[in-house]
């Protein structure tokens, strides 16, 4: 049961509705998260300016498995429900390769590489070690892609922490962080 007021679409404030507009556009729905962010249009404006950015680094099934590896660290059913289904149906990474990413790691090793480096930072809380950046970089990840796995794990906890908060209804098929894979 959700602990904040997920507001329905028609009920958001009117300075978040070109942005919810937008998402929908995007999306072809919009999720109860974006209608939960949409209570501060700012914060909205701001979570999806810094997804459309990071969305032009990496690739998606890197940010993905970042996704599911730091929504699982952090407890968040909402977040890896969701990066589960995007995982499948917009990754297209096989359920197989979604477990491991859950469990911090992945069968490819230049992705395995970026999944360890953010879940490092998940769990270090940003104070990686020397040996963290040198198995990063020695996968061949060059420091402005280090910077960009960094704000993909940010951008996740940051979504982590506010389903966490709001205990945000679950609109994916629902996947639980407390089940071992």
């Amino acid at each position: 049961m959700s602990r904040i007021a997920v507001p329905a679409r028609e009920a958001a404030p009117a300075a978040a509705q070109p942005l919810l507009d937008a998402v929908e556009k995007q999306l072809g729905v919009v999720p109860n998260l974006y209608r939960l962010i949409a209570l501060s249009p700012p914060v909205l404006q701001g979570v999806l300016g810094l997804g459309g950015a990071l969305a032009k680094t990496l690739n998606v099934k890197t940010r993905e498995r970042i996704a599911l590896a730091v929504a699982q660290i952090n407890g968040c059913d909402y977040c890896l429900s969701a990066h589960t289904y995007l995982g499948l149906n917009l990754a297209k990474i096989d359920a197989e390769e979604i477990a491991l990413n859950r469990r911090g790691a992945s069968s490819d090793p230049v992705a395995n590489a970026a999944v360890a480096f953010a879940v490092a930072v998940t769990r270090s809380r940003g104070q990686v070690s020397d040996v963290d950046l040198t198995a990063v970089r020695a996968a061949g990840f060059t420091d402005a892609q280090i910077v960009e796995i960094v704000a993909v794990v940010a951008e996740n906890v940051l979504t982590n922490f506010l389903n966490n908060v709001a205990g945000t209804e679950i609109d994916f098929p629902v996947v639980r962080a407390a089940e071992q894979v």
